[in-house]
């Protein structure tokens, strides 16, 4: 009976789960070691602390989670725009940050950490920093304890990888940044080295918009518990994290047998390939991750390429031939989006739109705004196309008793299009590379494929040439399809010159 009753009462919480709305959080999974990333034995598998807690929050709280890919600079705007619940990526708990989000009590705690090349010496305080070239990731308190001294030249980065590498190459003297990310990317190089005592203090919160109280209390309580039992304890351990600053915060003085299974696991799946035979495997289980990447980049840009063409030429034509203040509004248009950056009009389209109502989705952003851009361009290349069509073919359609938008449609037009399509091969080429800003809003192209790849094997070479290989395969074609168009046109226009 009592089986029954417990069975009874697991399948009701079951049952309860399935039907309780997703807790949906966010991070940067795309080179977030040991936040939350990839598995590198398995890319299609997220993996990391912060992923571990976050399941665990969201299990206490009976609902089932679903994560939201977006980019570092993308995440708090995100939570603001309401796309998720949540954010937890390593948010460092500042009175700055505190002005534009909520924050849930600390989960983590750690300080900085100085990280120079094995072979040097001397550079393990803040203050013998003084006159080097330091690097860190942007908007951190390390880069605002670095600010302090003005003798210090500083280089941002947008990936700490980035900085780790420059370090190795001697472009940089030392890095400065939190003692978690040092540990997974400086301690395990052997050619870098963690000097000196760690450096204040650095505390992690999960986000929530401005006035998500109610959520906020709950993660509060669901963390609480986790410290009680012990629970993030253990996951802290898992991945060799825990430290004399969690044991304060958290009150808890245990020292339970925990194998550090997670950060060996990363250790061995990330261990340098040795020999041709397995790097070559290791490329190929890249494949499946770079023709993901393909299809998107050549999905948004395909669609983006038939906004620009039909927008371009409308405006195009609204210049040369339409109503003097349509013509004004049609150059008004070009002018201002040629001369504001590409970068900008993708973030105001997906987060500044929805302030007016209109919220599009990360793909249906991404085309509208590249298209839009490239609109711009492809108006001024048919305007020159139009221009090149003798006045007195118009005239000659006329006189043939064709209506006005007849000889544009079927004598204007067509020669137009054939003179400026090597151009449009161009532009569609261009607009296949700059569908990598697109990561931006939430989506994994081609480009941000080779971030994640690079950045957790620290192969930027060959993982560099696998996708630039990717992106010349997805070009060709379309070259090849020009030329066939072009010779079309050509043989067309001497078959009614024959004529």
């Amino acid at each position: 009976m009592r089986l029954f009753v417990a069975l009874l009462l697991l399948a009701a919480v079951m049952v309860g789960h399935a039907h309780a709305a997703p807790l949906r959080w966010a991070s940067d999974a795309e080179a977030n070691v040991p936040f939350v990333f990839h598995d590198p034995a398995d890319q299609s598998r997220l993996t990391g602390y912060e992923y571990d807690i976050a399941q665990a929050i969201a299990r206490r709280l009976g609902r089932p989670t679903q994560f939201v890919q977006n980019d570092w600079d993308g995440l708090i705007p995100g939570l603001q725009r309401g796309l998720y619940d949540m954010v937890i990526d390593g948010i460092e708990i500042t009175p700055e940050h505190e002005q534009g989000v909520l924050f849930s009590h600390p989960y983590y705690v750690t300080s900085e950490r100085i990280t120079v090349r094995r072979d040097q010496q001397g550079l393990d305080t803040l203050a013998a920093l003084r006159g080097h070239v330091v690097g860190t990731l942007k908007d951190t308190t390390a880069e605002r304890m670095l600010q302090a001294d003005p003798t210090i030249r500083i280089r941002s980065y947008e990936e700490e990888t980035n900085a780790y590498t420059d370090l190795k190459n001697g472009r940089l003297d030392a890095v400065l940044l939190d003692g978690t990310i040092a540990l997974y990317y400086g301690a395990p190089d052997p050619g870098l080295k963690l000097v000196g005592d760690p450096i204040g203090r650095v505390a992690y919160g999960v986000a929530f918009a401005q006035g998500n109280t109610t959520l906020r209390d709950q993660v509060n309580t669901a963390l609480d518990g986790m410290i009680r039992d012990g629970e993030l304890h253990r996951i802290l351990a898992r991945w060799n994290l825990w430290t004399p600053a969690m044991a304060d915060l958290t009150m808890d003085a245990t020292t339970p047998d925990i194998a550090p299974d997670a950060w060996r696991h990363y250790m061995a799946a990330t261990a340098p390939a040795t020999g041709w035979r397995a790097r070559v495997d290791r490329y190929v289980s890249f494949l499946p991750l770079l023709l993901h990447g393909a299809v998107l980049t050549l999905a948004v840009s395909a669609c983006a390429m038939v906004v620009a063409v039909g927008l371009g030429l409308a405006l195009a034509l609204l210049r040369r031939y339409g109503p003097r203040w349509l013509g004004a509004l049609a150059t008004l248009y070009v002018e201002i989006v040629r001369g504001t950056p590409l970068l900008i009009q993708i973030l105001f389209i997906f987060y500044a739109l929805p302030g007016i109502g209109l919220r599009l989705s990360p793909f249906v952003a991404g085309v509208v705004a590249l298209g839009m851009n490239y609109a711009a361009y492809e108006a001024e290349n048919y305007r020159a196309g139009l221009q090149s069509v003798a006045r007195g073919q118009v005239e000659a359609a006329l006189a043939l008793n064709m209506t006005h938008m007849q000889a544009l449609r079927f004598v204007v037009v067509p020669q137009a299009v054939r003179m400026v399509i090597p151009v449009m091969t161009n532009d569609f080429i261009s607009l296949l590379k700059d569908s990598s800003l697109v990561s931006v809003i939430t989506l994994t192209e081609l480009s941000q494929t080779y971030v994640r790849l690079s950045s957790t094997y620290y192969d930027y070479f060959g993982t560099g040439l696998l996708i630039g290989t990717a992106y010349l395969l997805l070009g060709l074609p379309f070259v090849r399809l020009a030329r066939m168009a072009e010779a079309r046109f050509q043989a067309g226009q001497r078959r009614r010159g024959h004529i």
